[in-house]
């Protein structure tokens, strides 16, 4: 089932969660494992993350330094086909421009197709250090925004290659969103024209970046609304769990922490910060649940344990 249909046939806000591929080497019975926590909670759909190639340097023996370039998690659409399998939910595998080329991206989308899968997540990616290389031909997307034409084209039957009678894909498609303005842009309302663009190009809805400030979202909300963004708005949250967030969040994701929260972490021994953090989150997605929001998506990664203990109140609760 299409993410779209879930949030039209739900009479509640939905919950649901994002994990990552194990690493390289690692076993995928580590994420089923944590799939299985969250089944009790009937979570509509997971997503899964999706990387590219990264490079990193070493020093040779001799005193030289070699560039290594490596896919440090792959396993994406096996991970995503596994727990359609197991656990018949929905998963919402995540789509790369960087790293990736168009003609691998269509080969990626005809075998997500093939398994029945609905859904997919069209993004840009972080910046690895690797620019894969283009020869023979290929192409690549270079913006979101050209992965959701890419994708949509298949929907309408229209492939990379001019195919006579190609059968049509029928994907939902996801984009991301920024509540605090992407770091790359010079201010919240040119972002949002950025994503009016993402939508017309063919995106049914939309999940934002974390933030810990509901006031962002709501705000992100009313101005996508009034610039003509009619598609659902899914706010993503992240459950602060260790002091080192305070630096890490901010430095990866661009987001900005509470003052308020700041100063009762800071003040906290590091054994009482995943409860701080627990109540905040229960305290946000509350607000985030009377305000009417269709879903929320909580980036767990790769455990369950502590989204547990927010999701357990709240359908006491309900």
């Amino acid at each position: 089932m299409k993410v779209t249909e879930h949030l039209e046939r739900a009479s509640d806000t939905l919950i649901s969660y994002e994990i990552i591929p194990p690493k390289r080497g690692g076993s995928a019975e580590q994420m089923l494992d944590v799939v299985e926590e969250l089944m009790p909670f009937d979570p509509p759909f997971i997503d899964v993350t999706s990387h590219s190639a990264e490079v990193s340097y070493e020093q040779t023996d001799d005193g030289t330094w070699e560039r290594c370039i490596e896919r440090k998690r792959p396993g994406t659409l096996g991970l995503c086909a596994a727990i359609e399998a197991r656990f018949d939910i929905d998963t919402v595998p995540h789509l790369l421009c960087r790293g990736f080329t168009r003609e691998e991206t269509e080969d990626a989308l005809i075998e997500l197709n093939y398994l029945g899968i609905d859904n997919v997540l069209g993004i840009r990616g972080d910046e690895t250090g690797f620019k894969k290389p283009i020869d023979g031909g290929r192409s690549r997307n270079e913006y979101a925004v050209d992965l959701v034409r890419q994708i949509e084209d298949m929907n309408n039957g229209r492939y990379l290659e001019d195919l006579k009678d190609a059968e049509p894909t029928d994907f939902c498609i996801g984009v991301g969103g920024y509540p605090e303005t992407h770091f790359e842009a010079p201010n919240l309302t040119w972002d949002i024209m950025r994503l009016k663009q993402k939508v017309e190009a063919g995106a049914d809805y939309i999940v934002t970046q974390m933030f810990f400030d509901n006031d962002y979202f709501f705000e992100f909300v009313e101005k996508c609304r009034d610039v003509g963004i009619e598609v659902p708005i899914i706010p993503g949250v992240k459950i602060l769990k260790r002091k080192s967030h305070l630096r890490l969040l901010p430095k990866y994701f661009h987001t900005e922490i509470p003052e308020e929260l700041t100063a009762e972490v800071d003040a906290a021994e590091p054994e009482d910060v995943e409860k701080i953090g627990v109540d905040w989150a229960i305290q946000q997605t509350e607000e985030l649940m009377e305000a009417g929001v269709p879903c929320i998506h909580f980036y767990i990664m790769s455990s369950a344990q502590t989204v547990k203990k927010v999701v357990e109140p709240l359908r006491e609760t309900a």
